[in-house]
């Protein structure tokens, strides 16, 4: 399942008409230049026409190999783009060096005058300049995430300004009070779902588990839903890195950018708190914004199931929290009047105690 972000669906529509245009340009300047050679009298001879096409038919298969290679990467990142460039002028100032040594070399042993032996050095410092770029390409590419401790400038990360950004987690996504908190109005910051999220919600909602499928798809549609509010910005975070835990993708994304992460898993909060990252709990939001429970408050209730003793109930009030009543295993099924006896605020969220009001 694909997903985009807004500014992905922005896109104006001429840009892909624009690229094509650039493209056509670049190999009709490239086809010019190599036809160049072929200008002037004629040859004459077999081998004269052949060593006037060959320039022309390397340049077209290199242009045809630039613009597939070009095709087949839509999605450039700007800061693998900028490493490739510096790894390809570190590459090259590495082949000068180099050919200045050899020259030297072949200066002081006195066959710099060869005509044979100045083809193979010619060759040989050829060779030398394209492997020693592409091992700095390739160092850039298998590096790229720690290359920025070197070259802090190279990663372009967005510096963030004012109200700090958002980090939305799946328990969020699934949990959906994110959605319903961003319509009212109360969110002024842009919401960031990073890749790894929506993958996540992807494999639950593929899921052979019934539970974990209806929870992967409640995510999706929030996500939509989200998206749809026209007063939320938010933004789908592209990550390479997806071999690690989601979690754990979070918590550094969060470290690195000075971001807060929105959760719903008290797990994810307490690893983020131990790493200074702040973190906004939809728990705690949700047990604040919750009406007063007072002792000797009467209610009716439907009692669900049996409690982790032999004689409680368990039901549970229209906002979600958990009502654990004594006395009640036998009224499973049916609806009883209860008498709030005790609230207390966990962790994970409100827990509220009563008895049968009859007692």
């Amino acid at each position: 399942m694909e997903s985009t972000d807004k500014a992905q669906s922005a896109r104006p529509d001429g840009q892909p008409f624009l690229l094509l245009s650039v493209r056509l340009v670049y190999i009709a300047l490239m086809i010019a230049a190599a036809s160049l050679p072929l200008i002037g009298p004629a040859p004459t001879t077999g081998w004269g026409w052949t060593m006037a096409l060959a320039p022309l038919a390397a340049t077209i298969a290199v242009s045809v190999i630039v613009i597939l290679l070009d095709a087949r990467t839509p999605n450039k990142r700007i800061s693998n783009v900028v490493g490739v460039y510096l790894a390809i002028v570190a590459g090259l100032f590495a082949a000068l060096a180099v050919g200045t040594l050899i020259d030297l070399i072949a200066e002081a042993w006195g066959i710099a005058n060869d005509s044979q032996a100045l083809q193979y050095l010619t060759l040989l410092k050829l060779a030398t300049g394209l492997t020693l770029t592409y091992l700095a390409v390739s160092v850039v590419l298998s590096t790229r995430d720690s290359i920025r401790l070197l070259l802090p400038y190279v990663e372009f990360s967005r510096q963030v300004r004012g109200v700090r950004p958002m980090l939305i987690d799946t328990s969020a996504l699934i949990d959906g009070r994110i959605g319903t908190v961003a319509e009212t109005g109360f969110l002024d910051a842009p919401l960031i779902v990073p890749q790894p999220v929506i993958d996540e919600m992807h494999r639950l909602s593929d899921s052979d588990d019934k539970t974990k499928r209806e929870r992967g798809r409640r995510g999706m549609a929030n996500l939509r839903q989200l998206q749809a509010i026209p007063r939320v910005n938010v933004n789908i975070e592209r990550m390479d890195d997806t071999d690690h835990d989601v979690d754990a993708l979070l918590v550094d994304l969060a470290e690195e950018k000075n971001l807060r992460i929105v959760t719903s898993d008290t797990n994810l909060a307490r690893v983020a708190e131990v790493r200074n990252v702040a973190v906004l709990s939809l728990h705690d939001l949700g047990g604040l914004l919750r009406g007063p429970v007072v002792p000797g408050q009467h209610m009716e209730i439907d009692v669900q199931r049996v409690g982790e003793s032999p004689d409680q109930g368990v039901g549970f009030m229209p906002d979600g929290t958990m009502v654990v009543i004594e006395h009640a295993a036998e009224a499973v099924g049916s609806t009883v009047t209860i008498e709030i006896t005790n609230s207390v605020q966990t962790t994970a969220g409100r827990l509220v105690f009563a008895r049968l009001a009859a007692e």
